[in-house]
């Protein structure tokens, strides 16, 4: 006999909380990976369609643009989007891994996406949720490919808002 009860997804539960996307920011999350990204694009002349900027700065900005890189993985952060929530999780280390923000999917408006000097050489952006009164919420930054990313916030947030109103018709319905 079958105790537990189908899911429409499977490992998806609407009362349990399930990672649903991760994202690690570029490094046009910081000040120095942006002053890097407005180098590289600061000579528009291409060279068979490679900026002059990318050919003369390319080379030579590689180590720093690799240890701005690895700093990011080990000290930096990372967003999830769960099945409630958009949260930032600081520091990739186990033991020192702490939660910097938390913001229910419900209570997500709008997002913007601000594109910083810099960012468009890496094609990122800052992501900023925004409250129903235009408050911000959190500040995703260096998201790359931003529209992407908002566009599965959303899903995920539309979702979340269909099945809480679901369930309460369904528990409105039980006998008391």
């Amino acid at each position: 006999m079958i105790t537990a009860k189908p899911q429409a997804i499977s490992g998806v539960s609407a009362l349990e909380d399930n990672l649903v996307m991760r994202i690690y920011p570029s490094i046009a999350a910081t000040g120095l990976g942006r002053l890097l990204g407005r180098v590289l694009d600061s000579i528009p002349l291409r060279i068979n369609g490679v900026r002059l900027s990318n050919l003369l700065f390319g080379l030579p900005l590689a180590p720093l643009a690799l240890g701005i890189y690895a700093l990011q993985k080990i000290a930096g952060e990372t967003y999830h989007v769960t099945t409630r929530a958009v949260r930032v999780w600081g520091m990739q280390l186990a033991a020192l891994r702490m939660l910097r923000a938390d913001v229910p999917l419900a209570s997500i408006a709008r997002i913007d996406i601000e594109r910083l000097p810099g960012q468009a050489f890496f094609h990122a952006g800052d992501l900023v949720l925004r409250g129903a009164d235009g408050s911000e919420l959190a500040r995703l930054s260096g998201v790359p490919r931003p529209d992407v990313f908002r566009r599965n916030i959303i899903e995920a947030r539309d979702a979340r808002v269909q099945t809480e109103a679901s369930l309460a018709t369904i528990h409105a319905r039980q006998p008391a």
